[in-house]
Protein backbone atom coordinates (compact mmCIF):
# COMPACT_ATOMS: atom_id res chain seq x y z
CA UNK A 1 0.00 0.00 0.00
CA UNK A 2 1.60 3.36 -0.86
CA UNK A 3 1.13 6.82 0.74
CA UNK A 4 -1.28 8.22 -1.82
CA UNK A 5 -4.16 5.59 -1.13
CA UNK A 6 -4.36 7.60 2.01
CA UNK A 7 -7.76 9.47 2.30
CA UNK A 8 -6.22 11.84 4.78
CA UNK A 9 -2.94 13.07 3.60
CA UNK A 10 -1.08 16.51 2.72
CA UNK A 11 1.95 17.15 0.68
CA UNK A 12 4.12 18.90 3.12
CA UNK A 13 7.70 20.64 2.46
CA UNK A 14 9.44 19.80 5.05
CA UNK A 15 11.70 23.13 6.59
CA UNK A 16 15.01 21.41 5.08
CA UNK A 17 17.22 24.49 6.31
CA UNK A 18 17.19 23.20 10.42
CA UNK A 19 16.61 19.34 9.44
CA UNK A 20 19.71 20.12 7.45
CA UNK A 21 21.61 21.96 9.82
CA UNK A 22 21.06 20.08 12.74
CA UNK A 23 22.04 16.48 10.18
CA UNK A 24 25.74 18.71 9.70
CA UNK A 25 25.84 19.49 13.33
CA UNK A 26 25.07 15.78 14.15
CA UNK A 27 27.60 14.79 11.94
CA UNK A 28 30.35 16.45 13.28
CA UNK A 29 29.86 16.02 16.79
CA UNK A 30 29.83 12.05 15.65
CA UNK A 31 33.32 12.65 13.89
CA UNK A 32 34.83 14.31 16.83
CA UNK A 33 33.26 12.19 19.55
CA UNK A 34 34.76 9.30 17.33
CA UNK A 35 38.22 11.11 17.41
CA UNK A 36 38.29 11.92 20.76
CA UNK A 37 36.49 9.25 22.48
CA UNK A 38 37.77 9.84 25.92
CA UNK A 39 37.04 13.09 26.12
CA UNK A 40 33.05 12.37 24.63
CA UNK A 41 32.71 9.96 27.82
CA UNK A 42 33.83 11.98 30.01
CA UNK A 43 31.96 14.94 28.73
CA UNK A 44 28.81 12.68 28.61
CA UNK A 45 29.11 11.43 31.56
CA UNK A 46 29.79 14.57 33.18
CA UNK A 47 26.45 16.53 31.52
CA UNK A 48 24.43 13.10 32.76
CA UNK A 49 25.96 13.77 36.23
CA UNK A 50 24.26 17.49 36.06
CA UNK A 51 21.06 16.51 35.05
CA UNK A 52 20.78 13.54 37.76
CA UNK A 53 21.84 17.28 39.96
CA UNK A 54 19.01 19.38 38.36
CA UNK A 55 16.80 16.24 38.51
CA UNK A 56 17.58 15.74 42.50
CA UNK A 57 16.74 19.46 43.23
CA UNK A 58 13.41 19.54 41.22
CA UNK A 59 12.21 16.39 42.78
CA UNK A 60 13.23 17.13 46.43
CA UNK A 61 11.58 20.84 45.95
CA UNK A 62 8.33 18.92 44.19
CA UNK A 63 8.35 16.47 47.36
CA UNK A 64 8.23 19.83 49.62
CA UNK A 65 5.35 21.47 47.56
CA UNK A 66 3.30 18.31 46.78
CA UNK A 67 2.76 17.07 50.76
CA UNK A 68 -0.72 16.41 50.23
CA UNK A 69 -0.49 14.22 47.20
CA UNK A 70 1.11 11.20 48.42
CA UNK A 71 4.15 10.24 50.63
CA UNK A 72 6.76 13.07 51.12
CA UNK A 73 8.90 10.52 52.09
CA UNK A 74 9.47 8.39 48.84
CA UNK A 75 9.62 11.74 47.11
CA UNK A 76 12.41 12.66 49.47
CA UNK A 77 14.22 9.52 48.80
CA UNK A 78 14.12 9.47 45.12
CA UNK A 79 15.09 12.93 45.32
CA UNK A 80 17.85 12.42 47.07
CA UNK A 81 18.88 9.33 45.11
CA UNK A 82 18.71 11.57 42.36
CA UNK A 83 21.49 13.96 43.32
CA UNK A 84 23.67 11.85 44.76
CA UNK A 85 23.84 9.72 41.77
CA UNK A 86 24.50 13.29 40.20
CA UNK A 87 27.47 14.25 42.71
CA UNK A 88 28.58 10.90 42.38
CA UNK A 89 29.65 11.47 38.54
CA UNK A 90 30.67 14.89 38.84
CA UNK A 91 33.33 13.43 41.51
CA UNK A 92 33.98 10.03 39.82
CA UNK A 93 33.55 10.50 36.20
CA UNK A 94 35.49 7.68 35.70
CA UNK A 95 33.39 5.44 37.83
CA UNK A 96 30.20 6.92 36.37
CA UNK A 97 31.30 5.97 33.01
CA UNK A 98 31.61 2.41 33.97
CA UNK A 99 27.39 2.65 35.17
CA UNK A 100 26.83 4.90 32.17
CA UNK A 101 27.62 2.55 29.54
CA UNK A 102 25.45 -0.10 31.17
CA UNK A 103 22.65 2.73 30.67
CA UNK A 104 24.25 3.33 27.16
CA UNK A 105 23.68 0.61 25.86
CA UNK A 106 20.64 0.24 26.99
CA UNK A 107 19.21 3.19 25.42
CA UNK A 108 21.02 2.22 22.24
CA UNK A 109 19.81 -1.05 21.70
CA UNK A 110 15.95 0.63 22.43
CA UNK A 111 16.57 3.28 20.21
CA UNK A 112 17.53 0.71 17.77
CA UNK A 113 14.88 -1.16 17.80
CA UNK A 114 12.49 2.22 17.38
CA UNK A 115 14.45 3.40 14.32
CA UNK A 116 13.77 -0.04 12.70
CA UNK A 117 10.22 0.27 13.39
CA UNK A 118 9.83 3.61 12.38
CA UNK A 119 12.14 3.33 9.42
CA UNK A 120 9.69 0.38 8.08
CA UNK A 121 6.82 2.76 8.56
CA UNK A 122 8.97 5.59 6.23
CA UNK A 123 9.74 2.95 3.74
CA UNK A 124 6.08 4.63 2.02
CA UNK A 125 6.99 8.24 2.38
CA UNK A 126 10.95 8.23 1.90
CA UNK A 127 12.66 6.66 -0.65
CA UNK A 128 15.73 7.02 1.23
CA UNK A 129 14.29 5.13 4.66
CA UNK A 130 17.07 2.42 4.14
CA UNK A 131 19.00 4.96 6.23
CA UNK A 132 16.80 4.71 8.85
CA UNK A 133 17.20 1.08 9.18
CA UNK A 134 20.58 0.82 8.84
CA UNK A 135 21.48 3.18 11.60
CA UNK A 136 18.45 1.35 13.65
CA UNK A 137 20.04 -2.01 13.03
CA UNK A 138 23.85 -0.74 14.01
CA UNK A 139 22.11 0.42 17.07
CA UNK A 140 20.57 -2.95 18.18
CA UNK A 141 24.12 -3.95 17.07
CA UNK A 142 26.40 -1.61 19.28
CA UNK A 143 23.87 -2.03 22.22
CA UNK A 144 24.47 -5.77 22.44
CA UNK A 145 28.58 -4.99 21.93
CA UNK A 146 28.17 -2.81 24.79
CA UNK A 147 26.42 -5.44 26.94
CA UNK A 148 28.89 -7.86 26.40
CA UNK A 149 32.09 -5.59 26.34
CA UNK A 150 34.10 -5.70 29.39
CA UNK A 151 33.59 -2.27 31.67
CA UNK A 152 37.44 -1.50 31.67
CA UNK A 153 36.19 -0.89 27.81
CA UNK A 154 33.69 2.35 29.17
CA UNK A 155 36.58 4.64 28.68
CA UNK A 156 36.40 4.47 25.30
CA UNK A 157 33.71 2.66 24.29
CA UNK A 158 30.88 5.24 25.71
CA UNK A 159 32.74 8.38 23.15
CA UNK A 160 33.25 6.15 20.42
CA UNK A 161 29.62 4.53 20.27
CA UNK A 162 27.86 8.15 20.51
CA UNK A 163 30.02 9.65 17.91
CA UNK A 164 29.08 6.88 15.79
CA UNK A 165 25.02 7.17 16.98
CA UNK A 166 25.47 10.91 16.44
CA UNK A 167 27.19 10.42 12.83
CA UNK A 168 24.34 7.68 11.68
CA UNK A 169 21.84 10.04 12.92
CA UNK A 170 22.88 13.17 10.91
CA UNK A 171 23.42 10.88 7.95
CA UNK A 172 19.72 9.54 7.71
CA UNK A 173 18.43 12.66 8.66
CA UNK A 174 20.24 14.27 5.88
CA UNK A 175 19.17 11.90 3.62
CA UNK A 176 15.95 10.91 4.68
CA UNK A 177 13.89 14.34 3.31
CA UNK A 178 16.08 15.07 0.68
CA UNK A 179 12.96 14.69 -2.00
CA UNK A 180 11.70 18.07 -1.09
CA UNK A 181 8.26 17.00 -0.64
CA UNK A 182 6.75 14.07 1.41
CA UNK A 183 3.36 13.08 2.40
CA UNK A 184 2.31 13.62 5.88
CA UNK A 185 -0.55 10.82 7.26
CA UNK A 186 -3.17 12.29 9.45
Amino acid sequence: MSATEYDDTDEQIVGSGWITAIAIVMILLGIIAIAFPFFATIASTILFGWIFIFAGIAQIAYSLQSRGSGRIVWKMVLGFLYLLSGIFVMVNPLEGAFAFTIVLGITIFLQGMIQVSLAFQMRWISPNWGWMLVSGLMGIIFGIFVWSSSPLSAVWLIGTLIGINLLFDGIWMLTLYSGGKITILH
